[in-house]
Order: C-alpha cells, then sequence, then structure tokens
C-alpha cells in the first residue's frame, strides 16, 4: 500500500502543541507511515524518527524519503528512547511526539495478523524480529493467564467464558479461527459496544480479545510508561511532550504520568511507573485530552477514538 494513503490522526494539533522552532530536535517515537515526522521536518525541525516495525523504513523509501542528517530513522522502539538519544549525540531534545497504538499500515496488511477482517497467520508482532507472536501466546497460555489480559487489557466481561473455549478448541493458527470462536462463545445479544442503545452500533464480539492480545504479544503499555519516563528524562526546559493514544488503558497512563510529575501531592498509582526523583517537572497544557474534529473523522473514521495530551518540561 502507498505511503501516501496513510492519514496522520490529529496533524496540526499535534504538530501546534510541540511549538517547534527552527533547528530544534524532535523524537518521533512511533514514525509509522511518516506523516508527523514529515511534519515536523517541514516546519524546520530536526527530526529523530523511531519505530520497532522494521517495515516501516521500507515505505518510507518507497515513498522517496531523502534521510538526511535532520531526518534521521532508527529501528528502536520508543522505550530505549531515554538511552539511545545520549548515546546517538541529543542528550536533550525540544520534543517527543507519540502516536501510540497499531498503524494503520499494519491494520492495512492482512499478513501481519491484527485484523479478524481476512484470515491470516495469528500473529501481530509490531516488531517481527521477536519471538512470540499471538499463536504462541494463544496456544500456551493457561486460561488463568488468557482471562487476566482478555479483562486487564481489553475490558472484557466475558474473558473468563471466551478463555475458556480456546483452551478448549486449541491450537488456533488464523485470524479468524480466533474471531470466529469468540463470536460463538459471546451472546448474540451482548455484542454491542458501548453507547450501542442510543446509537444502535455493534461491534465484532472479537475486538476487545484482539486488542488484549495485541497489547500482550507486544508489551506495550509497559513501553508507554518506559517511553513517558525516558521523554520526560530527555526533554530540555521548555520542551513539549505530545502524546495521542486510542484507548482508555493507554489515556489513562499519559494522564496520570503527566498528572503525577506536575502535581507533588499526588499520590502514585500502582499502574504508573514509580518515579525515583524528585516529580515535579511537568506543566500540564491540557487539563482535558484534545479530540478530532467532527470533519477529521468524516475523513479519517479510525481517529475517532483518539485523544491527544500536553506536558511541558519545566
Amino acid at each position: 500500500m502507498a505511503i501516501q494513503s496513510h492519514i496522520s490522526v490529529l496533524y496540526n494539533e499535534s504538530l501546534d502543541a510541540l511549538k517547534i522552532r527552527e533547528n530544534g530536535v524532535y523524537v518521533d517515537g512511533t514514525f509509522g507511515a511518516g506523516g508527523h515526522s514529515r511534519g515536523i521536518h517541514g516546519r524546520g525541525g530536526t527530526v529523530i524518527a523511531l519505530d520497532r516495525d522494521h517495515s516501516t523504513l521500507e515505505f518510507s523509501r518507497e515513498g522517496g524519503e531523502n534521510w538526511t542528517t535532520s531526518l534521521q530513522y532508527h529501528h528502536s522502539n520508543f522505550s530505549e528512547m531515554g538511552t539511545l538519544l545520549p548515546e546517538l549525540g541529543y542528550p536533550q531534545v525540544d520534543g517527543v511526539l507519540l502516536d501510540l497504538g497499531v498503524s494503520s499500515m499494519q491494520l492495512d496488511q492482512p499478513d501481519r495478523g491484527f485484523s479478524f477482517r481476512a484470515a491470516a497467520p495469528l500473529d501481530m508482532r509490531m516488531d517481527k524480529s521477536q519471538t512470540l507472536t499471538a499463536a504462541e501466546f494463544v496456544n500456551n497460555a493457561t486460561a488463568e493467564e488468557l482471562e487476566q489480559i482478555f479483562f486487564e487489557y481489553g475490558e472484557e466481561k466475558f474473558g473468563r467464558r471466551i478463555a475458556r473455549a480456546i483452551v478448549e478448541n486449541r491450537p488456533l493458527e488464523t485470524t479468524l479461527e480466533l474471531a470466529d470462536l469468540v463470536k460463538k462463545t459471546v451472546p448474540p445479544k451482548k455484542r454491542t459496544g458501548r453507547g450501542a442503545q442510543k446509537s444502535k452500533k455493534t461491534i465484532h464480539p472479537a475486538t476487545k480479545v484482539f486488542q488484549a492480545l495485541r497489547i500482550a504479544v507486544n508489551t506495550e503499555l509497559d513501553s508507554l510508561r518506559k517511553g513517558l519516563e525516558g521523554a520526560i528524562q530527555i526533554l530540555r526546559p521548555g520542551g513539549r511532550l505530545v502524546v495521542i493514544s486510542f484507548h482508555s488503558l493507554e489515556d489513562r497512563i499519559v494522564k496520570e504520568t503527566f498528572r503525577l510529575y506536575s502535581d507533588p501531592w499526588h499520590n502514585v498509582p500502582k499502574h504508573v511507573m514509580q518515579p525515583e526523583t524528585d516529580r515535579v517537572k511537568l506543566k500540564r497544557i491540557t487539563k482535558k485530552p484534545i479530540s478530532p474534529s467532527a470533519e477529521e473523522i468524516e475523513q479519517n473514521p479510525r481517529s475517532r477514538s483518539s485523544k491527544l495530551r500536553v506536558a511541558e518540561k519545566l
């Protein structure tokens, strides 16, 4: 798929929030199709682009990308930026942008196994160099382990029933095998999303299960906690941290981390990494998250659930 077909979520809002200055150094921790990186570079910033999915570099080359000293790409998980950027000669940066979750490119490639719209290997690895796949996780985890991740990472209230069905019907190797099994397991009357009574909208019963497996396979929430800590560490005073999240688990961690580092009296929640130093380091720019406009949602339905939060290093 051509790289130009992908739309960066909250594009102008996120670039404006970074307060990009000429020759400032900015980290795009989730390069993806490169839309945000190009925007930062186009406004005069030096970009250090990271992505754990090495195939994104192939997409950028396909788009005729010109990598220079002011636009660098590194195959790396953004959770490592706290150590990587100093090693690259950038102990401090002027801004960090994180666009979380699975990318449109990954969703649009059936063989990656992120979607159940077509039969594909049950993979879900964001970094294909890692060994653990969703199939290996599903076929080796205990019912209790599956139930826990479905509840914690998918907020799936039928997690126990689904976990038992998976164990009883293993092995499962494809996305459609898993999706069909979940569909048969969840009661038909319960296959609704939030606000279903008003909107009459239904969601596929496997949606939350696939989300939970993807998060577990890629250790996404741990990476987010480490990435936020690393970003706070390398930001120079006045630098901005801009984060776009797509579900409540991500947004909760971002919100609590921002609050943790801006409020000295705030208790440390269990799901946020425990800080080792003086906590007051940030000023929250957005008390409430920025959401996409109705026009953006119409043009790009995948942006519907996105939320943007901004903090500034003191």
